[in-house]
């Protein structure tokens, strides 16, 4: 079976791979069928030949995961259609720091509401008899 994965390339900590057409059972470095394009994770820059790619699925080729993610958000030139995350995430004590002052925040706004609903009494003018 034929498969279109990542070979890995680059140092230690700083990885590059080419896309890469191969058989199930070779290496991952291995001699490839046929090289589509390359992909660096580091900085969102790839190449690949997405009508290569696709000729290969139509025969057959299985992609893996990560590859299946890379076809699908290539552009039509070969490079990545990167979206970068609008979710932020935070540690537990950054979470529960944000959730305090939220808390704090409400309790203020509740606080100020009551007050402002709260009937303002004025003092009663004492009326004199005018003689």
């Amino acid at each position: 079976m034929l498969k279109i994965r990542l070979k890995r390339l680059g140092a230690k900590k700083a990885p590059s791979y080419r896309i890469i057409v191969i058989n199930s059972t070779t290496k991952r470095e291995g001699k490839p069928i046929q090289e589509l394009g390359y992909y660096n994770p580091k900085t969102k820059v790839m190449k690949l030949d997405k009508a290569a790619a696709e000729s290969w699925i139509s025969k057959g080729a299985q992609p893996t995961d990560t590859v299946a993610y890379l076809i699908k958000n290539c552009n039509d030139d070969g490079s990545l259609n990167y979206k970068k995350s609008d979710v932020v995430r935070l540690s537990k004590k950054a979470k529960a720091k944000q959730e305090a002052e939220a808390a704090a925040k409400a309790e203020a706004e509740k606080a100020a509401a009551e007050a402002a609903e709260a009937p303002q009494e004025e003092p009663a003018a004492e009326e004199t008899p005018a003689e």
